[in-house]
């Protein structure tokens, strides 16, 4: 009798394990295949499918896959499929734990609803407790309208977790797909933004709505899609062709990044010895400060194998913000860009300059700038547009970060903008200066036609006269060791000796401590 009940409770235990796999496999496999067969018709790929791309194979472990709506309304009581059409879980990528969720377009359209946002509630909840990235693949048609109020209370969650996890673990978006109205915030939250051509879009309203308010005609792509979002608005920070390339570009930034503010970014073992010489650098910029060169090839002469990868490389293109490797540590650069508008600091190139300083400094990754710049950009609508305030946002990110960083002059570093991109007066560790440095107030030129006005109009020849004491101003003022013997640059350098240079600095500053006032929060002008 007593074999008879422990037989029939190996069989029970048996067909309960059996239906459990059951129901992992209906869960798998997705609604129908004709819901697949739609997905890829579009260009796209399934949430699992990304998922596998993503993580290191094997390593994915999911969260609540039997999930399922309780909503009883409009047709939802007989449509209940398992994970309600959102993917949650933790795997690895290059051996890095890292936390993921990935709409699945399939059910319902990728909405949100509740059950689907207690999902996300709770990998993002853990995520947080853990301290690991998080990585949210977003293909969704926004709040689930057959949930009402509920839905729009789960977005909600959602926003308030992206604002409490912002600067404590990196947070990326991927945009595979549609994310509109509401769920357009939580991207716009997130660290970073990854889009991919074509079949991405973002957009508060969609282009019906558009229509129907202001009679203004544009398709999905051109009202948000990842071109413009990347060269445009700056709402994405990259944009690819494809998924696979896109969720390949993730794993590459993830892999220059620390799990959470607590950790210092990742070392990697670097053959690309500290000690070689920079000699390009003498070749690839002129000694006269009117003439453009590309900032990038200086980058990447200085950088470990050559290799960076920029942020929001088609926006702001007057300065540059990369992620590199020097000496195998992980630094941020930021880089004035001479070949787009000479590489004056504006609006959008402060905006994005700042917010990348404020990254880094989040996330202890130690803040090289490299200086050319030879101004902020003048005109009306600079001026009405706010230069003011977004240029004071890129001084406040840099007077608040307490992370390494040291500040190179490659040729003129003017004015404001001189003060503003790192200088030692505010805050930078060490500030650097190629011999064809030049700084001041203005250009030689428009110095002594201010200086010297009356002397210029009252001479014979007032162009001769005006190139004798520009040379004058110049001479006194201008030459490359002026700021040195002033203690305002640390040392002259020899471009050839760059990157040992700045290896050698941020090794002595990786120790760096330093602290702000207690306070609960500043106040950074909007």
């Amino acid at each position: 009798m007593a074999e008879d009940t422990a037989a029939g409770g190996v069989n029970a235990m048996r067909s309960a394990v059996a239906e459990l796999a059951d129901l992992r496999r209906r869960a798998e496999q997705g609604p129908s295949e004709q819901a697949t067969e739609a997905q890829r018709a579009k260009g796209k790929l399934t949430a699992r499918e990304r998922i596998a791309l993503l993580l290191d194979e094997g390593t994915f472990r999911e969260v609540e896959p039997l999930r399922r709506h309780r909503a009883t309304g409009f047709g939802m009581a007989d449509r209940r499929p398992y994970t309600d059409g959102v993917i949650t879980g933790w795997g690895a990528v290059h051996g890095r734990k890292v936390f993921v969720y990935a709409h699945d377009f399939r059910i319902f359209g990728g909405t949100l609803g509740e059950a689907h946002a207690a999902k996300i509630h709770k990998i993002m909840d853990l995520a947080l407790t853990v301290g690991a990235p998080l990585i949210s693949l977003n293909d969704g048609a926004g709040a689930r309208i057959q949930e009402g109020v509920t839905a729009l209370a789960g977005y909600g969650g959602i926003f308030q977790r992206n604002a409490r996890a912002s600067g404590v673990i990196p947070q990326i978006s991927v945009v595979l797909g549609p994310c509109a109205g509401g769920a357009a915030y939580s991207p716009a939250l997130t660290d970073f933004v990854f889009m991919v051509r074509d079949t991405s879009q973002m957009f508060v309203t969609g282009p019906d709505v558009i229509r129907a308010v202001t009679g203004e005609e544009i398709d999905h792509d051109g009202l948000g899609g990842a071109d413009v979002h990347a060269e445009t608005s700056g709402v994405c920070h990259f944009a690819f062709d494809d998924e696979e390339t896109c969720l390949a570009q993730v794993r590459y930034l993830v892999s220059l990044l620390p799990a959470n503010n607590r950790e210092a970014p990742p070392r990697s073992d670097c053959d690309d010895p500290a000690d070689r010489r920079t000699t390009g650098l003498l070749d690839l910029v002129p000694a006269a400060g009117g003439l453009a060169y590309d900032m990038r090839e200086v980058i990447e002469e200085i950088v470990d194998h050559g290799e960076h990868l920029e942020v929001h490389e088609r926006w702001a293109g007057n300065v540059i913000c990369t992620l590199a490797g020097l000496g195998g540590d992980a630094v941020g650069i930021v880089a004035s860009q001479p070949r787009a508008r000479a590489g004056v600091l504006d609006i959008a190139a402060s905006e994005k300059a700042a917010r990348f300083v404020q990254f880094c400094d989040a996330f202890n990754i130690p803040i090289v700038t490299l200086l050319d710049v030879p101004g902020f950009l003048p005109g009306v609508a600079q001026e009405h547009g706010g230069i003011i305030r977004h240029g004071a946002k890129l001084l406040y990110a840099y007077c608040n970060a307490t992370v390494p960083r040291i500040s190179l002059i490659l040729r003129k570093a003017y004015g404001g903008a001189y003060i503003v991109m790192d200088s030692r007066s505010i805050g930078a560790d060490l500030s650097l200066a190629w011999p064809t440095n030049e700084i001041a107030v203005m250009g030689a030129e428009g110095a002594a036609n201010i200086i010297f006005r009356r002397e210029i109009a009252a001479a014979d020849d007032p162009d001769a006269t005006r190139e004798a004491l520009v040379k004058e101003y110049r001479a006194k003022l201008m030459h490359p060791y002026y700021a040195a013997e002033r203690g305002l640059v640390d040392d002259v350098i020899d471009p050839a000796e760059t990157r040992e240079v700045l290896i050698g600095s941020l090794g002595m500053l990786l120790t760096k401590h330093a602290d702000l006032p207690a306070r609960k929060h500043g106040n950074p002008p909007q």
